[in-house]
C-alpha cells in the first residue's frame, strides 16, 4: 500500500473522489491540511517582539575568530610548539588528520575599541566604530566540520538537506510587511580567499510552502532576470496574462486544492509587482553621494559593500529577512594576508549598514548577525588554519541587544568553547524570541511529526546578551 506522502498521484486521487462524493468542505479541509502539512503557530507573535526584521552577514568560508574577535595571548606566547594532546585527542578535525599538530599564534594585534574597550583584531579599520553597538558570542559551537554541511547546520538547525531555513521559518511565521518584494532575499558576493560554493537549498523553504522561500538577487546586472517586459508588451498587457494564468491555476486548484497551485499563483501576482518594485529598488539616484561614500562602493558593482546598500534598501521596503554571504574567508593557507584582505572587503560596508540603520531609527528594530559557518584551528595548517567547531565567535548588534560586551569564552588556546557555551540552536532560539517568537511552540506538522527550526535537542534563549 502506497502511503499518501509517497504517492503524489494518489493523494490527488483521493482528494478527487472525496469531493464528488460530497464530504463536508469543513472535513475535507481538515483532511487536506493534514496531508499537505500543517502548521502550529499559537497567535505568533507568542510575546512582544523586539525586532522586525533580520539581516544576516553570512561571512562564508569561516572566519578565523583568532584574527577578528577572540584574542589569545597564550597562543602567542606557545606559537611553534605542539598542541596539547590532551585538547585534541579523538577530536574532528577536517584536514589536519595525522599530522604534526603546532600552534600558531595571532597573526594580527588586537585593540580596544570604543567606551567599552571591546576588543577586535587592527585589520578592520572600520569596524571599531561599531564596537559599542556589538554584542561578541565567543563561545559559539556547531556539530558539522566542512563548508556545505555546516552552512546548512547553521540555516536550518540540521545538517539533513531539504529542511526548512531559519529565513522561511521567520517569514512563515511572521510574513513580510511588503506585498511588493519577496519576504526573504539573498545577496551574495566574493573575494579575498577561496570562495566555496554556497547551495541554493541554504535559503530554501524545505516542507514549508515554497512561497516562503528565499529569493537571491543577482548582485550586478538585472537583480531579477526577465524582469522588464518583451518588446511591444505593456504593464496593462502583462497584468491580462497574470490574471488569465491566476483564472486557470484557480480552476485547477478547485480540483485538486493542492497549496502549491496558490503558491503558484502567488508567485505569479509576486513578479507581476516586481517588475514595477525592483527597478525602484536599484535604483540608487535617491541615494546622496554622502551616503555612498560612506558604503565605499559604486552601487550595484557587485561588492559587498553594494550589497549591504542594497539591504538597506530591502529592509526600509519591508523586506522581513536578508541575507548577504561573502565568499571568501576560508584560508587554509596565507592566513594573515587572507584575513587583511577579506576583512578588507566587508569592513565598510558592514559598519556602514550598522550606522545607516541607526541614523534613520530602523537599528533598534533590526538584528544584524555577523559570523561564518565555524571557526578555525589554533593549530597551523602551514602558513593557515583549519575548520574548527568546538568554539567561534560571532556578534549581534541592533535591538535588544546589549552593546558593547562580549559573552562566553574559549579555553586559552581558543580550541573549546568553556563559559556559557552557545549552540547554533540556542542562536535560532534566541532569534525567534527577539521576533517574538517562542521556539517551544513554533512547529509545522509535516509527515504526522511536529518539525521546529530548533530540533529535539533542548535549545535555550541567551538571555544575558538581550538589554
Amino acid at each position: 500500500m502506497n502511503h499518501p506522502f509517497r504517492s503524489n498521484d494518489n493523494m490527488l486521487a483521493r482528494r478527487t473522489f472525496l469531493r464528488r462524493v460530497g464530504l463536508g468542505s469543513v472535513a475535507l479541509s481538515s483532511l487536506l491540511d493534514s496531508e499537505a502539512g500543517a502548521a502550529t503557530l499559537a497567535d505568533v507573535p507568542h510575546h512582544q517582539p523586539r525586532i522586525k526584521r533580520v539581516i544576516h552577514l553570512c561571512m562564508a568560508g569561516g572566519p578565523s575568530h583568532l584574527e577578528t574577535f577572540d584574542n589569545k595571548p597564550e597562543l602567542a606566547r606557545l606559537d611553534g610548539q605542539p598542541m596539547p594532546e590532551s585538547l585534541t585527542a579523538g577530536q574532528p578535525i577536517a584536514q589536519l588528520q595525522n599530522r604534526a599538530l603546532k600552534v600558531m599564534g595571532p597573526q594580527h594585534p588586537f585593540v580596544r575599541q570604543g567606551k567599552s574597550g571591546l576588543e577586535m583584531t587592527s585589520v578592520f579599520k572600520h569596524m571599531g566604530q561599531l564596537a559599542d553597538e556589538m554584542c561578541v558570542i565567543k563561545s559559539m559551537h556547531t556539530e558539522q566540520i566542512n563548508h556545505d554541511p555546516a552552512h546548512t547546520f547553521f540555516n536550518t538547525g540540521t545538517a539533513i538537506s531539504g529542511r526548512p531555513s531559519m529565513g522561511s521559518w521567520v517569514l512563515y511565521g511572521l510574513g513580510a510587511e511588503t506585498q511588493n518584494l519577496p519576504g526573504y532575499i539573498v545577496l551574495t558576493s566574493e573575494g579575498g580567499g577561496q570562495s566555496q560554493p554556497i547551495s541554493s537549498r541554504q535559503w530554501h523553504s524545505g516542507f514549508l510552502p515554497s512561497q516562503h522561500q528565499g529569493v537571491q538577487l543577482h548582485a550586478t546586472g538585472n537583480p531579477v532576470h526577465y524582469v522588464g517586459n518583451p518588446a511591444g508588451v505593456g504593464p496593462s498587457q502583462q497584468k491580462e496574462i497574470v490574471d488569465a494564468i491566476a483564472r486557470i491555476d484557480s480552476h485547477r486548484n478547485e480540483v485538486l486544492d493542492d497549496p502549491e497551485i496558490a503558491t503558484r499563483i502567488k508567485t505569479y501576482e509576486m513578479a507581476f509587482r516586481m517588475q514595477a518594485s525592483v527597478p525602484e529598488l536599484t535604483d540608487m539616484s535617491d541615494e546622496s553621494q554622502k551616503t555612498i561614500e560612506m558604503y565605499g562602493c559604486t552601487p550595484g558593482d557587485g561588492s559587498f559593500g553594494s550589497n549591504c546598500l542594497l539591504a538597506r534598501r530591502l529592509a526600509e521596503r519591508g523586506v522581513r529577512f536578508i541575507q548577504l554571504y561573502h565568499r571568501g574567508w576560508d584560508h587554509h593557507g596565507g592566513v594573515k594576508a587572507g584575513v587583511a584582505k577579506t576583512a578588507s572587503l566587508v569592513d565598510q560596508g558592514t559598519t556602514a549598514l550598522v550606522q545607516d540603520l541607526k541614523q534613520r531609527g530602523m537599528l533598534d528594530e533590526t538584528l544584524i548577525v555577523w559570523g561564518g559557518e565555524f571557526g578555525r584551528t589554533p593549530m597551523a595548517q602551514g602558513s593557515g588554519r583549519d575548520h574548527h567547531i568546538k568554539g567561534f565567535s560571532i556578534w549581534l548588534a541592533g535591538g535588544g541587544v546589549r552593546g558593547g560586551t562580549t559573552y562566553g569564552a574559549t579555553d586559552d588556546f581558543g580550541y573549546n568553547a568553556v563559559e556559557n557555551k552557545v549552540h547554533v540552536r540556542d542562536f535560532h532560539a534566541t532569534m525567534l524570541h527577539m521576533l517574538g517568537i517562542d521556539h517551544h511552540r513554533f512547529t509545522y506538522k509535516f509527515q504526522g511529526l511536529d518539525f521546529k527550526l530548533t530540533g529535539v535537542e533542548k535549545a535555550h534563549v541567551v538571555k544575558d546578551i538581550l538589554s
